[in-house]
């Protein structure tokens, strides 16, 4: 997996990118100024880094055309207030490979970022291959590693989120399916569920899951995956 580094000066949405971006099985390193993020940006690590532009001590522009001039190997996406076209287009010359509206949508900017990693990576990567839930052994195969056991749980979620692999599976339709009343599920037990799976697929394959978190909503399986008897 790419390590992400965020450039975001406000401090309260920093926090909420660092949450949601995390969510997504990213590892992320947090800079609130240009100086803070030369002194972080570590290139031998960082494969992608999502950047503001209006900083306290200077313009996001500036660094992009810095790591362009040193030749970095870096996806850079942009996410700002500067929504104009004509900001669009000055960021896109300058070097970043996406340009997004502070407006948009999480869901939006967790595709972007995936289809950037995805290129960079190249078409041998967990993110472009097929992740395959095998329901009669209860277990996970990823791309390549070797197969992982799963709880019951562990497997009905994954089955419900594998079966809907591109699009978003609510909270309620994953309660549902666990055999839950959805009202009063305390939904913490599922957020620490998909923590675990998280955890555990990336400690048994160095992999991490490719699942997606739409904040409040549900998740979504964002790469190709079979289903098997």
């Amino acid at each position: 997996m790419l390590d992400l580094i965020l450039l975001e000066d406000e401090a309260v949405l920093r926090e909420e990118l660092c949450d949601f971006l995390s969510g997504c099985g990213y590892r992320v390193d947090a800079e609130s100024s240009l100086a803070g993020f030369r002194q972080r940006f570590d290139p031998t690590r960082h494969g992608i880094a999502l950047l503001d532009l209006g900083l306290p001590d200077g313009d996001g522009l500036t660094l992009i055309q810095e790591l362009r001039a040193r030749g970095e190997r870096l996806g850079i996406v942009v996410l700002t207030a500067r929504g104009g076209a004509r900001d669009r287009v000055n960021g896109l010359d300058t070097g970043a490979d996406h340009y997004l509206s502070k407006t948009s949508d999480l869901d939006e900017l967790a595709s972007t970022l995936a289809a950037l990693a995805r290129r960079l990576d190249g078409p041998s990567s967990c993110l472009a291959d097929t992740w395959v839930l095998e329901l009669g052994p209860r277990s996970l195969r990823p791309p390549g590693g070797p197969d992982i056991a799963l709880s019951e749980q562990d497997l009905t979620v994954l089955h419900e989120l594998m079966r809907n692999a591109g699009n978003t599976v609510s909270r309620r339709q994953i309660i549902q399916a666990l055999d839950e009343d959805f009202f009063s599920y305390d939904q913490r037990r599922l957020d620490t569920q998909m923590r675990r799976l998280r955890r555990k697929v990336e400690e048994s394959c160095g992999l991490t899951l490719p699942i997606n978190t739409a904040r409040n909503v549900g998740y979504r399986f964002h790469e190709k995956a079979s289903v098997s008897l």
